[in-house]
């Protein structure tokens, strides 16, 4: 292949899915009789709905993306289990379910002001580690670049490089590697007036130019300097809950545009897998952090705030072009990594994986979702939908879906909204989101009703429905320890076990015995990483401990439990 195969596949030889495939039965896919373990690579892309040709949306053309469907495996039926960034990257991280570790509230470390808590970070089981951790402990080499936001501060252990340059570039020859390249251009700020692509392109990791001068990552392009890959007098697809308005089109032009942007630096980075002869033995994941940036759609329990689009393209191209229908969520990402990498998933992971040597027996029959504080302003929803109906339970119901959240009141079409909504101008489709209050009960069918506007909770023919997904919902709260509408303030004394602080992680303790180093930790849960080194600079990353080591030299070691305060960095010379 050549260098330029990603960035100049051509527009008119994209390949629609013709082939729909929906495994009846979990297979061992792929890497399960190889004895190397796979290169994996995660594409993430910000505030996307499954606005790409592959997902039937054909207003624009995404190459890059398009090819890597025709290679690969399109998932339609990908949720997030929140319709914002930050809990759903928690359940990304641990395979938890953000309601049951105390990463629902976005953001568990702002908004002191307004609700009157202090700061806190989710606090999962002692026995919850990232996932990204579990594959350096055999042998991974793992990059995050660049963000973060787990709703806790990640260990240094999680990560052999976490930043604007971690590369899979700089790992040891010959070492698996996990990677994840963040796109930024796509999110919900993208439509923020006035209209410019972020400076922070990802220049420094198209280029591979580490000089690269990273500008404030808010800053913008002006207009002019924008590329435009998408003209603005394209008829762009409008949902029925935003108005026909020129603001309106604008937002949905910006949307469209900053996707295909997206879609050229998705391709930069293929190109770099390319010349590094990767491309062909590394597990390639594309997917968005939840749904669409524009109202009504990001941080709603809608399918438009938690279906993501996902492709997944296997080094051998197994089920090139197929379409598989089953139902997903963001919590099956943990585990599916792991059994991808030989890795058995630990027991206490609330996902499942669904590749690699060790799937689930089963696949899923239901996702389920939540939706809590946003910035400064709480409600309780929780949602959970088979193939075709979403049942949502209100726990607020005498307040109104909208919430007036300072960030999202910067787009141009939620401007437009409130404009209309005080001029009485809106439509009944589009004042659904504005009732002043809420039924305790919500039912859904997203096959006929996609953008979810007609609730068939109390008609007859759906109570069978109804009472089956009630059942449903009751006994996911139980199993996970969910308890809706409980008080932030309560949640936060749950975490910190009744104290008044964050607790914090006991400093280690280093043990040597004849050259062997043993490091311990009496806070049950922690991560101990440690540094070696003689005669030379101190080593960027932070090593795993698993099992006592042998060395000399200079020594650091600090133990972090999620959630908790780390501890203090403890220094120390080896014989």
């Amino acid at each position: 292949m050549s260098k330029s195969f990603f960035l100049e596949f051509p527009a008119c030889l994209i390949l629609m899915m013709v082939i729909s495939f929906a495994c009846s039965e979990p297979e061992k896919t792929p890497d399960s009789d190889q004895s190397d373990p796979p290169n994996i690579l995660w594409l993430v892309t910000e505030d996307m709905g499954p606005y790409l040709p592959a997902f039937g949306d054909s207003t624009i053309a995404t190459p890059n993306l398009s090819r890597l469907a025709s290679e690969g495996v399109v998932y339609p039926n990908m949720f997030s289990p929140s319709g914002v960034c930050a809990p759903s990257r928690a359940a990304i991280a641990t395979g938890m379910y953000p309601s049951s570790i105390g990463a629902n509230h976005m953001r568990t470390g702002s908004y002191t002001e307004v609700t009157g808590l202090p700061a806190y970070e989710a606090i999962p089981p002692p026995e919850v580690k990232m996932f990204s951790e579990i594959l350096r402990m055999h042998g991974y080499y793992c990059t995050n670049n660049s963000k973060e936001d787990y709703q806790f501060k990640a260990p240094v252990t999680a990560w052999d490089e976490s930043g604007n340059f971690a590369h899979w570039r700089n790992r040891n020859p010959d070492q698996p590697f996990f990677s994840i390249f963040n796109f930024t251009v796509t999110h919900e700020s993208g439509l923020f007036e006035p209209y410019g692509f972020r400076r922070n392109e990802m220049r420094h990791y198209q280029a591979g130019d580490t000089t690269f001068a990273l500008s404030n990552w808010m800053d913008r392009m002006s207009e002019d300097e924008t590329p435009v890959h998408v003209s603005p007098d394209l008829e762009f697809p409008r949902p029925p809950y935003l108005p026909d308005t020129e603001t309106v089109r604008r937002d949905l032009w910006k949307v469209y545009n900053n996707i295909a942007e997206m879609d050229r630096q998705v391709g930069a980075i293929l190109s770099q897998l390319e010349e590094d002869g990767l491309l062909d033995n590394t597990i390639i994941f594309f997917y968005a952090d939840h749904g669409g940036p524009l109202p009504r759609q990001k941080r709603l329990i809608y399918d438009s705030g938690l279906n993501a689009p996902m492709i997944i393209r296997f080094p051998d191209r197994r089920r090139a072009g197929s379409v598989d229908e089953q139902l997903l969520s963001f919590v099956d990402f943990a585990p599916t990594i792991l059994s991808l990498a030989g890795i058995s998933p630990p027991g206490h992971l609330q996902g499942r994986a669904f590749l690699g040597q060790y799937p689930a027996p089963e696949q899923r029959k239901y996702i389920h979702a939540a939706a809590d504080r946003f910035d400064g302003f709480t409600d309780a929803i929780r949602a959970v939908r088979d193939h075709r109906f979403k049942y949502i339970r209100n726990y607020r119901p005498e307040q109104g879906y909208y919430l007036p959240i300072t960030y999202r009141e910067q787009i141009p079409s939620m401007q437009e909204l409130l404009t209309l909504k005080e001029q009485g101008n809106l439509t009944e489709e589009e004042a659904l989101w504005f009732r002043e209050s809420k039924p305790e009960e919500e039912l859904f069918d997203c096959e006929q009703d996609p953008y979810e506007l007609v609730n068939l909770a109390g008609i007859s023919d759906y109570e069978e429905k109804m009472k089956e997904l009630r059942s449903e919902m009751d006994r996911w709260l139980k199993e996970i320890g969910d308890r809706p509408n409980l008080p932030e303030s309560e949640l936060v004394r749950d975490l910190w076990n009744g104290k008044n602080s964050q607790p914090v992680t006991a400093n280690p303790v280093i043990t040597q015995d004849n050259g062997n180093i043993m490091l311990t930790c009496d806070t049950e849960g922690a991560s101990i990483g440690y540094k070696i080194w003689q005669n030379g600079s101190e080593p960027d990353s932070w090593s795993v401990y698993s099992e006592p080591f042998h060395g000399e030299g200079q020594l650091k070691v600090v133990a972090h439990r999620i959630g908790f305060v780390p501890s203090d960095v403890i220094t120390d010379v080896t014989p």
